[in-house]
C-alpha cells in the first residue's frame, strides 16, 4: 500500500466527553448567558427531582399522582415554566423562544422525555395564542401562565392543546374534526354565547389544566368555517378531564381523553371573529392557527429523540469497560479488565453510529430552531409590506410571493457569490434590503428542515436509540438500566408520532424540497462543501457533496421520467417515489450540519480557555465522526436513488453482469452511473477514520458514575 495515503501522525485522542463548551460553541449559544442560565437550572431539575421520580416508579403508572404533580413545581420554581412568556407578559427571556425550548427539551429528555412532554405541554396549549391570538387573549392567558412573583395570591394556570380525536383513533386527519361549534345565545347588542363539544384523545396535559385550546368545526350555518377556542374549567357546561390514556410511553405527563360540552364567549375564538350578513367569520380557521403553531413546534420532539442518543454514550462506554471485571481469571492489569468488550472492535464502531446520529440529529434541529427565530420577525416584516400593497388573505397572499419567485433564486445566487460587479452589488443589496425576498428565503430553508430534522431524529433516530440500548445486552432493558436506556428507547417510540408522524413529514418534504429557492440553496450548499473539502480533507465534505450531486440529478430526473408503464413517476400520489427521495435528502442535510457544527468547533473552540488543552483531540475526534457519518448518509441517499432512477425501468433482455451491456440499455441513465461511481470512490479512507474514532472512543476518559439517580 503506498504509504503516502496513510495519516503522517496519530491524531490526538478524545480525553474527556464533550461538556457545555463545546455545546455552547457548536450550537452557537456560548454568548447568550440568559440561554445558558436557563439550560443549567433545566438540567438540575431533570437530574435532580425527574430522576429521583422516575427511579422511584413513577412512570409506571397511568395515573396522575402527587410524585408527577410536583415536577411541575419544580418547573416553576426553575424558570421552565416561564421561559415561554414573552417579558412583557412576566416572562423573562427577550426575543423569540424556539431554539430557548428546543434546549430545555434537550434537558429534560435527557434524563426523561415524559417529563420534556409535561414540559412542552403548556407552551403548546399557548402556541396557538401566541401565534394568532387577539392581544386581550394573549394578555390574560400568558400571565396567568407564569408562576405568581412573591405577594401575588394565585396558581399557575395550566394549559392543554385538544386536535386529535376520539371514536377510536388518536391522531386522525387535522382537517377532519369531530369538535362542534355553534351559536347558543346571541342578544342584540351582546357577544354571542357558543356551545362546544369536543371529544379528545391524547390529550396531554389534561390532568392539571385549567384551560384548553381545542380545535373545531362549526356545527351552524351562523358560525363559517373551523376555528379553535379557548375553553375553561369554570366555563358553564361540562369539564371532564376523562380517563386516562393507556399509553405505554412518556408517562412522567399526564395524557387522558377528556369530554367538554361547555358555553362560552365568542371573544375565546383564537384570532377573533368578524360578523357578516349574521354569520360569525373567525378570522383564523384551525388550520391557519395549526400551520402556524406546528411549524415552530415540530423541531422539539426530534431535539428530545437526539438528546437521548447523546445521553447513551456514557452508560454505554461505562457498561462495556466493566462488562467482564468480577469474572474468575479476569485480573487486573489484563486487557479484558481495562477494556472489557472495547476490546472487541465492533463494540467500539456501533457505539460511533448511535453517537454520529445523536450528533447530526441535534445539528440539524438546533439549525432548524435557530432558523425558526429568525422567521418570526421576517415574517410579521412580509405581512406589513404585503398588507401596504393591499395584498390580504392566504390565496391572494400565495400569488404575490409566487410572482417574486424568480427574484429569491436570484438573491440566493448572488448572496453566495464570493465577488460581485457594482451592478450585482447594488442589485444584492435591493434584495436584500426587501423583506418579502428574505422570508421567502427563509421560509424555503425552514420548510425543508423542519420536517427533515423530525423525520430523521425519529425515525432513523429511534432505531439507533434501539441499538443502544442492545449494546446493553439484557440490562438495556431492566428498569434499573444506567441512563434509563430502556424507557428511553420505548419512549422514542410516541415521539415519532408528535406533531405529525413520519409519513407527514414525507409528505410536507415532498412538496418544499422541489421549489426552486430551496433547489438553488442547495446547490450553494454543494459547493460550500466543496470548498471545505479542499481546506479540511478528512472531514467527509467531498463525499457528502458528491452523494448531494446524485441526489439532485436524481430528483431532476424523476421529476420528467415515466415508469415502464407510461406513468408519471414523481407525483403527489406516487409515495413510493417521493417519500424515499425525503427520506435520502433528510440523510443528507443532517449530515450537512453536524459538518458546520463541527466547522464552527474548529473555528472557535482553539479561543476558549477552557477547552484549549484538549482542542485538538475534541477536533479530531468530530472530523473523524463526520467522516464516518458522510459516509454512511452518501450510502443510504446513493442506495434510495439507485432504486427509485432503475427500480422503474423494465428489464432488458440483455444480461445485465456487463458495464457495457448496462451502458448500451440505459443510455439516459450515463450521467447517473458516473455520478454513482463518484461516490463510491469518494468513500476512501472512511473505513480508516472510523477505526480512527474508535480508538478516541476506547480511551475517552468518563466520570466513575452517573450525575443523577440510578
Amino acid at each position: 500500500m503506498d504509504e503516502r495515503a496513510l495519516p503522517k501522525e496519530i491524531p490526538a485522542l478524545l480525553r474527556t466527553l464533550p461538556g457545555d463548551d463545546v455545546r455552547q460553541i457548536m450550537w452557537r449559544f456560548s454568548d447568550r448567558f440568559d440561554y445558558q442560565m436557563v439550560v443549567q437550572s433545566t438540567r438540575a431539575v431533570a437530574r435532580g427531582p425527574v430522576a429521583r421520580a422516575v427511579a422511584k416508579g413513577a412512570r409506571n403508572s397511568h395515573e396522575w399522582t402527587e410524585d408527577k404533580a410536583a415536577l411541575l413545581e419544580e418547573f416553576d420554581a426553575a424558570g421552565i415554566t416561564s421561559a415561554p412568556v414573552d417579558p412583557e407578559y412576566g416572562g423573562y427571556i427577550e426575543g423569540p423562544k424556539n431554539f430557548l425550548m428546543g434546549l430545555i427539551a434537550y434537558e429534560l429528555a435527557w434524563v426523561d422525555a415524559g417529563a420534556g412532554t409535561s414540559s412542552m405541554a403548556n407552551s403548546l396549549a399557548l402556541a396557538p395564542i401566541h401565534e394568532r391570538g387577539t392581544a386581550e387573549q394573549k394578555q390574560t392567558y400568558m400571565t396567568r401562565s407564569v408562576p405568581p412573583q412573591p405577594g401575588e395570591d394565585r396558581k399557575t394556570w395550566r394549559g392543554a392543546f385538544a386536535l386529535t380525536e376520539s371514536i377510536p383513533y388518536v391522531g386522525v386527519d387535522t382537517g377532519v374534526l369531530s369538535g362542534r361549534v355553534r351559536v347558543a345565545e346571541w342578544k342584540d347588542g351582546e357577544e354571542p354565547v357558543l356551545h362546544v363539544d369536543k371529544r379528545g384523545r391524547f390529550i396531554t396535559n389534561m390532568g392539571s389544566a385549567n384551560f384548553v385550546t381545542a380545535a373545531v368545526d362549526s356545527g351552524d350555518p351562523r358560525i363559517k368555517g373551523s376555528c379553535m377556542v379557548i375553553l375553561e374549567e369554570t366555563d358553564p357546561g361540562t369539564w371532564d378531564r376523562g380517563t386516562p390514556t393507556k399509553k405505554l410511553a412518556h408517562q412522567l405527563s399526564s395524557t387522558r381523553d377528556p369530554v367538554f360540552s361547555l358555553q362560552v364567549p365568542a371573544n375565546r375564538i383564537i384570532g377573533g371573529y368578524t360578523v357578516k350578513d349574521g354569520a360569525i367569520i373567525p378570522n383564523f380557521s384551525h388550520a391557519d392557527v395549526i400551520e402556524a403553531v406546528f411549524t415552530r413546534t415540530r423541531a422539539a420532539p426530534a431535539i428530545m429523540t437526539s438528546a437521548k442518543l447523546l445521553s447513551a454514550v456514557e452508560p454505554v462506554i461505562r457498561y462495556h469497560r466493566r462488562r467482564f471485571r468480577g469474572a474468575v481469571g479476569i485480573n487486573e492489569g489484563t486487557p479484558r479488565f481495562d477494556m472489557g468488550l472495547q476490546q472487541k472492535e465492533d463494540a467500539l464502531h456501533r457505539l460511533l453510529d448511535v453517537w454520529a446520529a445523536g450528533e447530526s440529529g441535534t445539528s440539524l434541529g438546533f439549525m432548524a430552531l435557530r432558523l425558526l427565530d429568525t422567521y418570526d420577525a421576517i415574517e410579521k416584516a412580509k405581512s406589513e409590506v404585503l398588507a401596504a400593497q393591499g395584498i390580504a388573505g392566504g390565496r391572494a397572499e400565495f400569488k404575490a410571493l409566487r410572482a417574486r419567485e424568480g427574484a429569491a433564486v436570484e438573491y440566493v445566487v448572488l448572496s453566495a457569490q464570493k465577488t460581485l460587479d457594482a451592478a450585482k452589488s447594488a442589485r444584492l443589496a435591493e434584495l436584500e434590503a426587501d423583506p418579502v425576498i428574505k422570508f421567502m428565503v427563509t421560509e424555503s430553508l425552514s420548510s425543508v428542515l423542519i420536517p427533515a430534522a423530525k423525520l430523521w431524529n425519529t425515525g432513523h433516530g429511534v432505531n439507533m436509540m434501539r441499538e443502544a440500548v442492545s449494546m446493553m445486552g439484557g440490562y438495556g432493558i431492566t428498569e434499573d438500566c444506567p441512563g434509563f436506556l430502556g424507557t428511553k428507547w420505548i419512549d422514542g417510540q410516541l415521539e415519532a408520532t408528535y406533531e405529525g408522524p413520519e409519513v407527514v413529514q414525507r409528505r410536507q418534504l415532498s412538496v418544499t424540497m422541489s421549489r426552486p429557492i430551496f433547489l438553488q440553496q442547495f446547490l450553494q450548499w454543494i459547493a460550500h462543501l466543496r470548498d471545505v473539502a479542499e481546506e479540511h480533507p478528512a472531514i467527509g465534505a467531498g463525499t457528502l457533496a458528491n452523494a448531494m450531486e446524485l441526489w439532485l440529478w436524481s430528483r431532476k430526473y424523476l421529476s420528467t421520467a415515466k415508469d415502464a408503464y407510461g406513468k408519471d413517476l414523481y407525483s403527489n400520489q406516487r409515495h413510493g417515489v417521493t417519500y424515499p427521495l425525503a427520506d435520502a435528502l433528510a440523510w443528507l442535510v443532517a449530515t450537512y450540519h453536524l459538518i458546520l457544527d463541527v466547522l464552527e468547533l474548529t473555528k472557535q473552540g482553539p479561543g476558549n480557555p477552557a477547552l484549549a488543552e484538549g482542542i485538538d483531540g475534541l477536533v479530531g475526534f468530530y472530523t473523524e465522526l463526520c467522516h464516518i457519518h458522510s459516509a454512511t448518509a452518501a450510502g443510504e441517499a446513493t442506495k434510495i436513488c439507485a432504486e427509485l432512477v432503475v427500480g422503474y425501468k423494465a428489464a432488458p433482455d440483455a444480461t445485465l453482469d456487463e458495464p457495457a451491456t448496462i451502458a448500451d440499455a440505459f443510455q439516459d441513465l450515463a450521467p447517473f452511473i458516473a455520478l454513482r461511481t463518484r461516490v463510491d470512490l469518494s468513500l476512501v479512507g472512511s473505513k480508516l477514520a472510523k477505526d480512527r474514532g474508535a480508538e478516541s472512543r476506547g480511551h475517552v476518559m468518563i466520570p466513575e458514575v452517573l450525575d443523577y439517580p440510578v
